[in-house]
This record gives structure tokens, C-alpha cells and sequence, in this order.
């Protein structure tokens, strides 16, 4: 049965608990005057829930330990580097041994892990993290009541380190996915799984920051938290007060330092549907490199707010190619929503079924317009992840005009033009801007350079204290802007 939202916690003391917290159990916190945070609350606050014991007692049936082996064939060679040679490199029974050792019978090692998971159905389906199941040859799982399953794997997803696993049994108890987007920092919310192997484990904190991006992949954005979260936790579920799975608890960080990371719930949703409909996950491809939009970016391509991302290159006959989508071009909504970022973009994109018409609003040239592109399905192989933004300065460079050997060399493609960077001195100016050997420079206040001639001439053409602005490319994928008043 579900053990979860307001079907069977509705009249539970949980929810009694709550209500009495909010109606006496509030403290009074000091009165700052008009514009005080205290006047904003209502000059009150909710503080420590008096208990999670309701809580933790409906959620734990549905938590799992989850035991793994992986079996791998080691021997001969292997045998003898661990054990091989007590003299060093003159080691008088060497000459004797090595035949033996070397046909020696491979043996078989078994390597065991441990995690947690939850069960999202009635029939078996448990979420878990992909890192935990990943190249299992035996997955063991353990409910709360000790009883014991055999879990074959449905489905995982590398990307965002999930996995969807399943065991052969009817009438369990299950959580249900909520609504991370809801949370809010400083919300309460509670941990359970099986650290350091010790099962069934109820630890409880605050949403301590949402949005995180730790380097793990290209969707990174984690729910931080405070609850205390320690390997074996991994795969467990994040709750809210009302029970439900608000995040699928993943990583800590590497000093232990009472901070752990959660995936959220509302990209995990779309990754176990596809994962239990098809046993794997598809995203929708645009076909566009992009990059976050710089101060110097916006200044150049006379952006009034610094939003939007800047699409660097367009992947010739992919969809946005199709769409009308050119380099330059700054994607500022996707179906509504507003991009403020490469990895909103990226995520709002990831998210939308194989074949789907999305619309994106763009600014080009000062001009906004609309257009509809019809995404097609991402392969891990594909070019184009997202950029890093970046700002860089351009006068101290030496520049040559762009030929095939060097367009080769650098990687560009063909019928780009420009000049490109072969020295950045020491004492200039773009010594310090990041601008490095490779870099091609495009245009000159918005002209077009192709040739050396012209590029003196555009420069000269600028008055003393006026200002220049430079755009770069660096390969196929980014753009640099930077400004310079003419001395």
C-alpha cells in the first residue's frame, strides 16, 4: 500500500502533530520594526517538528538495503604480482616458479557493495542510484521485515546516476515521487537508508541549498542537504514531512563534513518512467553548442540583461539547423520558460521526448523571434555539451589569416574566416584575458575581418578613446567578446 501523501497520513498524528506545531507550537521571535524579518514572518516561525517518529514509521516498510557482487576472474599473472617476488627483480626461484605460476587457473573474486533504495510500486519497482547497481552480476535486496529478494535490473541511466531494479513480489509498501520544485531552503526533511551497511537508518535535517552543481555530469542539480547522509545512504530517499520522495540521496562530499547531495525528484520522475516503459532513457537533441552569456557578451550583442544563453555553433542538418537557428543567435525561453543559463537549457531540452515541436524564443540582432524545432534523439556520442563562460581580452596577440593547414591544426571548419592567434606576449593586454594561441578573431565591432589589410583598417578607423570591441572563436563550439578603449 502507499505509505505516503494525504491518503494515509491525512488523519495520522503526523499531520495532528503538524497542525499543533503550527497553532502552538510556534516560538515568537523578536519584533525588529517595519522591514525586520520578523515582520515578514508574521513575527513567528516553526521550528523543530516534535517528532518524526509518524513519519519515519509509515516511510521505512518501502526503504531497501541493497546488496551487490560483482564476480571477476583473476590468477596466473595476477597471482603472482600480489604475491610474486619476496627477493626483488633478483629473486633466485623466479626462473623455477614463472612456468608454474603462469598456468595457474584464473579464480573467481567476489566484490560486494552495499546501498538503498525505495520501492515505487506495489509490484516491486525500487529506485536506486545506478553507481550502486552498476556491472552487478548478483543484486540482493532487503526489506524492513527481513525478507529477502532477488533484483534483477530494469533499466539505468548513467547520466544522472540512476537505476530502476526489480524484484519478483505483489502487495509491498511504496513512496510516491513529490514535487522537489516545491522545496524550499530551510525546509525540513529526513533521510533513510543503510550507512556504513546499518540498515534502516532515520537521520533528519534542512534543505540546505538548491541547484547545486558538484561536477558529477551534465545534469547536475542537487538538492543540498543537512540530514546526515554517509555511504550506504546512497539510493535512499529524501523526504518531506508529508512522506513523500522529494530527492534520491547520492553523494557527500569527499571530507565527510555533514553535507550531502540529493538528485531531485522531479528529474528523477521523467528517467524511471522512461526506464520502466523501455529500460532506457532518451533525450531530445537541439544540435546546438552553447554558452552562458558574459557581461562582454551581452555589451556586444547589446543585450539589456544579462540572460539568455549565446548559441555558439549550430550542427549542420541537426534540428536547429533545421529550425533557422544560426550561430550568434541568444535562446532566451524554451516553451514558455525562461533560460538563464547553459544548464537550463540544456536540462529543459534533455527533458522533452524524441519527436516533440518545441518552441524557442531567440533574440537576433536586437530582434525577438520565435521558432519551432523538432528534436531528435541525443546520442552520448554527440558533440556540443555544454560551455563554460568565459571572458577574455584581445590586443598584444599575433595573428596570421586562417589557412586549411592551420584551420585543420585547430580544428575549425570550412568556410569559417578570420585571423588567428599564433602569440599572446607577455606584457599585453590579452596576456592577461586568457586569450591563447588557436583563438580566431572574427569580427571588429561587428565587422567581418578575413584579412590582415582589414583588420588594420577597421582599427584605424577608430578614434583614440573609442571604444573596441572584439569577437573570438575558440574552435567550433564558443565565442569571446572583449572591450577595449583604443589608446
Amino acid at each position: 500500500m502507499p505509505v505516503h501523501p494525504e491518503k494515509e497520513l491525512t488523519m495520522n498524528p503526523i499531520r495532528k502533530n503538524r497542525l499543533v506545531l503550527f497553532a502552538v507550537g510556534a516560538i515568537t521571535m523578536l519584533v525588529l520594526g517595519p522591514g525586520s524579518v520578523a515582520a515578514a514572518l508574521g513575527k513567528s516561525v516553526t521550528m523543530v517538528p516534535e517528532s518524526f517518529s509518524e513519519l519515519a514509521k509509515h516511510a521505512r516498510p518501502a526503504v531497501v538495503n541493497i546488496r551487490t557482487v560483482k564476480v571477476t576472474q583473476e590468477g596466473g599473472r595476477v597471482f603472482q604480482h600480489f604475491f610474486g617476488q619476496p627477493f626483488g627483480n633478483n629473486d633466485p626461484f623466479r626462473e623455477f616458479l614463472e612456468p608454474f605460476l603462469r598456468q595457474q587457473p584464473q579464480r573467481d573474486y567476489r566484490q560486494q557493495s552495499l546501498g538503498s533504495g525505495f520501492i515505487i510500486s506495489s509490484d516491486g519497482y525500487i529506485v536506486t542510484n545506478n553507481h550502486v547497481v552498476a556491472e552487478a552480476d548478483e543484486i540482493t535486496v532487503k526489506l524492513y521485515d527481513d525478507k529477502e529478494y532477488d533484483a534483477k535490473i530494469v533499466g539505468t541511466d548513467p547520466k544522472t546516476d540512476l537505476a530502476l531494479i526489480k524484484v519478483d513480489a505483489k502487495g509491498l509498501d511504496y513512496l510516491e515521487l513529490g514535487d522537489s520544485d516545491a522545496l524550499e531552503v530551510g525546509t525540513w526533511v529526513v533521510a533513510i537508508g543503510s550507512p556504513f551497511g546499518l540498515e534502516q537508518t532515520v537521520t533528519a535535517g534542512i534543505v540546505s541549498a538548491k541547484g547545486r552543481i558538484i561536477g558529477s555530469g551534465p545534469y547536475d542539480d542537487f538538492i543540498q542537504t543537512d540530514a546526515s547522509i554517509n555511504p550506504g545512504n546512497s539510493g535512499g530517499p529524501l523526504l518531506n514531512l508529508a512522506g513523500e520522495v522529494v530527492g534520491i540521496n547520492t553523494a557527500i562530499t569527499a571530507t565527510g563534513q555533514g553535507i550531502g547531495f540529493a538528485i531531485p525528484s522531479k528529474l528523477a520522475t521523467g528517467i524511471v518512467d522512461q526506464l520502466r516503459t523501455s529500460g532506457e532513457v532518451t533525450r531530445g537533441w537541439m544540435g546546438v553548442a552553447i554558452q552562458d552569456i558574459t557581461p562582454e557578451l551581452a555589451e556586444y550583442y547589446s543585450l539589456k540583461e544579462k540572460s539568455g544563453v549565446l548559441v555558439a555553433k549550430v550542427y549542420k542538418n541537426d534540428p536547429a539547423d533545421r529550425a533557422g537557428i544560426v550561430p550568434g543567435d541568444v535562446i532566451t525561453h524554451i516553451k514558455g520558460d525562461v533560460v538563464t543559463s547553459s544548464r537550463d537549457l540544456s536540462s529543459a531540452i534533455a527533458g522533452f521526448g524524441v519527436g516533440s515541436k518545441i518552441p524557442v524564443t531567440l533574440i537576433r540582432k536586437g530582434s525577438v523571434k520565435t521558432v519551432f524545432v523538432v528534436l531528435t534523439k541525443r546520442s552520448d556520442t554527440e558533440p556540443g555539451e555544454i560551455l563554460s563562460e568565459t571572458g577574455f581580452d584581445a590586443f598584444g596577440l599575433g595573428l596570421q589569416p586562417l589557412d586549411p593547414v592551420i584551420a585543420k591544426k585547430f580544428g575549425y571548419s570550412d568556410g569559417v574566416q578570420g585571423l588567428v592567434v599564433v602569440e599572446v606576449k607577455p606584457e599585453g593586454k590579452a596576456a592577461s584575458s586568457g586569450i591563447r594561441p588557436g583563438d580566431l578573431l572574427t569580427e571588429v565591432n561587428h565587422t567581418k575581418i578575413t584579412s590582415m589589410d582589414q583588420y588594420i583598417e577597421v582599427l584605424a578607423g577608430i578614434k583614440k578613446g573609442g571604444t573596441v570591441q572584439l569577437l573570438f572563436r575558440r574552435g567550433n563550439t564558443s565565442f569571446i567578446a572583449v572591450r577595449f578603449i583604443k589608446e
